[in-house]
């Protein structure tokens, strides 16, 4: 099928459109057909991405399904997958139905809430298939929109502040990604994707204002296009506008936060700042992997200290994205391997963790751990759901949480095994902080009066769960689903980055130092 990608991408975005133009009034008919429409349009994006999955060719290792044409000022609009890629547009598009599902208790300014996520769905997409830099920069910035109306509109009470902090936080770091694009094309010449993939940027060593940039220009570009990719995971210390966002955006929206646009980060990492920065990336890799150390033992040890469930779980998110930039860095097989399979699983896992969050919510209205107790013998339903994605969260062996910490610390034992051992830890915290909140929330005699008419999970709440259980337990028992498909372009962009750092000499040989 001619222009698949392009298809798939702009389906929830036609979708928004119809809304925005033929949706008229916000009575109970009007709310439920937005709804309906945007339920079909993603359920739509879905079903057409899965042509995309069963045409992908794992072994052809460079860019699928390429869609080209002019565009803007000699710019290209250029789409295209490759391994890398590929699993993350089916992420995204197997989440977004779940999340307007979830969405189905909204009654404030539907059709805007369904036209925002809709959009949102277009702008991540794009972010995945883009290959060409300002195609790229134009879908990362522009998934800020909606989803600052998102967290600003429908809220909690500090909802304008903790959509100002997500804003800003994320804006400020983009733009200096913007300066080393205009950089890279001054250099290169182009904004082409693969192009930039296959040129060799300046390494040599040199001085400003006494101070050696070892690495030369590639140090730089890496460094700009790292404080952008940080922010989005987030990395510590850069990740306070996540708790703050998690608890202020509605479940829908933490969802779509946890499960996919932190994903973007990572991917930034894989898609740019290795392939086309190699020294830069190898000169700065001691740091990085001490800061993704830090980061999942600091962030846990405050995950054990809250007392809202969002928080505990955003928390938890940050101390995960750890294990993922480890992985990525350590620049071998396993750590990618097993940082795309984390950052897949964790889609599945902390957007589940959300729902859970939710579900509760939406009975209680408070996201308080001490006002719940004992919910299991009101809810088992709820208890069984709530205690598979715990134990997924700490990774239970069985659960596909389990497989992608596994791979990266493996990754990284094989680079360093002090951060390989610090790093680790998190795994006891992690289980710690997981328990503690299961048997605080949901073990225990039922002695609030408050809870005693609480209800079980609906029918509707049982099908949003049903696929999320599903995939985390196939690939917690099948991994190779994952790690066949990314395989192949995982060992293309070590062996690239390997052979360019050979032929540069590596940055220790560079700076007469080493690490």
């Amino acid at each position: 099928m001619d222009n698949l990608l392009s298809i798939t991408t702009f389906i929830p975005a036609i979708a928004a459109v119809i809304l925005a133009i033929f949706l008229r009034g916000d009575d109970e008919a009007a709310q439920r057909n937005a709804k309906s429409v945007a339920l079909i349009a993603t359920t739509l994006t879905f079903l057409v991405s899965l042509f995309i999955l069963f045409d992908f060719d794992p072994s052809d290792t460079g860019f699928q399904f390429v869609e080209e044409h002019q565009w803007l000022l000699g710019l290209k609009y250029k789409m295209g997958v490759d391994g890398i890629s590929v699993l993350f547009v089916m992420l995204t598009t197997f989440m977004m139905p779940l999340t307007i599902l979830s969405s189905w208790n909204v009654t404030t300014r539907v059709k805007d809430y369904m036209i925002a996520f809709l959009v949102l769905e277009t702008l991540m997409l794009g972010v995945f298939m883009a290959l060409d830099l300002v195609l790229f920069y134009l879908f990362f910035e522009g998934g800020l929109i909606p989803m600052f109306l998102i967290i600003g509109i429908w809220g909690g009470k500090e909802r304008i502040y903790a959509a100002f902090k997500f804003f800003l936080y994320t804006f400020l770091g983009s733009v200096l990604m913007l300066v080393a694009m205009v950089a890279m094309f001054a250099e290169a010449g182009t904004t082409d994707i693969p192009t930039l993939l296959i040129h060799e940027f300046e390494f040599e060593t040199f001085s400003i204002l006494g101070i050696h940039i070892v690495g030369g220009m590639q140090t730089l570009l890496f460094i700009a296009f790292f404080a952008s990719f940080a922010v989005k995971m987030p990395m510590w210390p850069v990740h306070t506008w996540l708790p703050d966002a998690h608890v202020q955006a509605p479940t829908a929206g933490s969802v779509v936060l946890a499960a996919i646009l932190l994903k973007m980060g990572g991917y930034g990492f894989l898609r740019f700042s290795l392939p086309m920065f190699p020294v830069g990336a190898d000169v700065l890799t001691p740091l990085i992997l001490w800061m993704s150390a830090i980061a999942i033992v600091y962030t846990s040890l405050v995950a054990l200290a809250q007392d809202d469930m969002k928080k505990l779980i955003a928390y938890s998110s940050v101390a995960h994205m750890g294990y993922v930039t480890m992985g990525i860095f350590a620049a071998n097989q396993q750590g990618i391997d097993g940082a795309i399979f984390q950052m897949i699983s964790h889609g599945f896992i902390s957007g589940a963790m959300f729902l859970c969050v939710g579900v509760i919510y939406d009975r209680m209205h408070t996201r308080e751990i001490d006002a719940y107790g004992g919910l299991v013998n009101r809810m088992p339903a709820y208890a069984l759901i709530f205690m598979l994605f715990t134990m997924a969260n700490v990774g239970l062996p069985g659960t596909s949480g389990f497989v992608g910490e596994f791979l990266t610390l493996l990754g990284i034992f094989q680079v360093n095994t002090w951060v390989a051992l610090v790093a680790t830890s998190g795994v006891i915290l992690s289980a710690s902080y997981g328990l503690w909140l299961y048997r605080r929330v949901v073990l225990g005699e039922l002695i609030k009066e408050s809870l005693k008419s609480i209800t079980d999970m609906t029918a509707r709440e049982k099908t949003i769960f049903a696929p999320l259980v599903v995939m985390t337990l196939l690939l917690g028992v099948y991994p190779s689903l994952v790690t066949d498909m990314i395989g192949p372009s995982v060992e293309a962009l070590i062996g690239n980055y390997q052979t360019a750092l050979t032929e540069a000499g590596t940055a220790a040989d560079l700076a007469g130092l080493s690490h």
